[in-house]
């Protein structure tokens, strides 16, 4: 292909072209006209058909209009908003085939993050939908038991809990949430510890391989055992803002499901909790001095890690339950299994989802942190 002079007259794109690409955005998370002037530009320039545009709401946020879009048989579908959003238009994407972008906005961009993607920038998010490769992602579904009986199902591409994490969401207030970002769940955090009390679960974990072709893990056979805990998480990855990895090893690229169990015990236990999480996790792992002091240390036991291709969840008395960040009531049993490759998703031309994330935001973040506890 050759490139025009600067001076040379810019070619019209064919308004006959097949491809057709579809914004889903949260008006209230993103510059609603400045970022659909942006995608009209790339698919102009891309000679793409003139995208659909479509903003989400209370009553549906992102799955309709993301079928809406699928249904007028678009070859790519950019999502714009907070991790909710995302969730909600991955979770109608799944098994589509059709590449998903994700423009970085909103407070957490865990997804994002996950992916090593940029968050700087909407620009290069965007031009990715048109010109970028892609990746085979892996994608979560929880199936909700309600206190009554009924059974409904919702997928998730970052994170499920049930137990004190979900209750910190819920006791997070949303206008704090929206000034100062992800930090207003530690007041969510602080307002629930208050009145937060153990409880018994039965679980399982299931570690069959998933067969070559097969997309669904259909759990068989597991052992069961029973815990008194504070929370339990379903992850299908672990990164967190501020370099903090809750689940270590944890992508969205392995096939696997990663569980973590947070048994506390008492006030101060939450202390070895967050210890594990952001000392142990997010500093020493990522060295291999560190790696040393944590073999010789040992197992520490306010918080449990575990890995398969499902895992189920079940407590005599209801609990909260959250999927990506976004409350979804109460449930007595939540069973969760991981889609190998199933969400399609594009990424800028070379970019790499496994690279590591670099030494300097590491330090970065210790240095934020330490002077914060200083």
């Amino acid at each position: 292909m050759t490139t025009p002079e600067p001076d040379a007259p810019r070619t019209e794109p064919s308004q006959s072209s097949s491809k057709r690409a579809a914004l889903v955005f949260n008006p209230i998370k993103v510059d609603g006209p400045a970022l659909c002037a942006l995608v009209e530009q790339h698919s102009s320039g891309a000679g793409w058909a003139p995208p659909l545009l479509l903003e989400t709401s209370v009553e549906d946020p992102g799955q309709a209009t993301t079928r809406e879009a699928l249904g007028e048989g678009v070859d790519a579908v950019l999502v714009a908003g907070g991790d909710g959003t995302v969730r909600a238009v991955s979770e109608a994407m799944r098994g589509s085939g059709v590449p998903l972008t994700i423009v970085p906005s909103g407070t957490g961009n865990l997804l994002a993050r996950n992916l090593r993607l940029p968050l700087d920038g909407q620009e290069l998010a965007v031009a990715g939908a048109f010109d970028g490769d892609t990746v085979e992602v892996d994608i979560c579904v929880a199936s909700l038991r309600r206190p009554d009986g009924h059974v409904e199902e919702h997928a998730f591409v970052v994170m499920a809990g049930m137990g004190l994490d979900a209750a910190m969401i819920a006791n997070t207030k949303p206008e704090l949430k929206k000034s100062v970002g992800w930090v207003a769940y530690v007041d969510g955090a602080a307002r629930s510890l208050a009145s937060a009390e153990p409880f018994r679960i039965t679980y399982e974990v299931v570690k069959n391989p998933i067969r070559r072709g097969q997309t669904q893990a259909i759990p068989t056979s597991a052992r069961l055992r029973s815990a008194k805990v504070q929370s339990i998480l379903f992850a299908n990855c672990g990164e967190l803002p501020g370099g903090i990895s809750l689940i270590p090893d944890g992508s969205v690229l392995d096939g696997e499901l990663d569980v973590a169990i947070m048994q506390p015990s008492g006030p101060l236990g939450w202390l070895g909790v967050w210890r594990k999480v952001w000392w142990d996790n997010s500093v020493l792992r990522r060295t291999r001095a560190g790696r040393a002091v944590l073999e010789r240390r040992g197992r520490d036991a306010s918080v449990r890690y575990l890995r398969g291709i499902a895992a189920e969840a079940a407590t005599p008395l209801p609990q909260e339950v959250q999927l990506d960040g976004d409350e979804f009531g109460e449930a007595t049993r939540i069973s969760c299994r991981i889609e190998k490759g199933n969400l399609l998703v594009a990424v800028p031309k070379g970019h790499d989802v496994r690279a590591k994330q670099p030494k300097a935001d590491v330090q970065a973040a210790t240095g934020e942190a330490t002077a914060k506890s200083s």
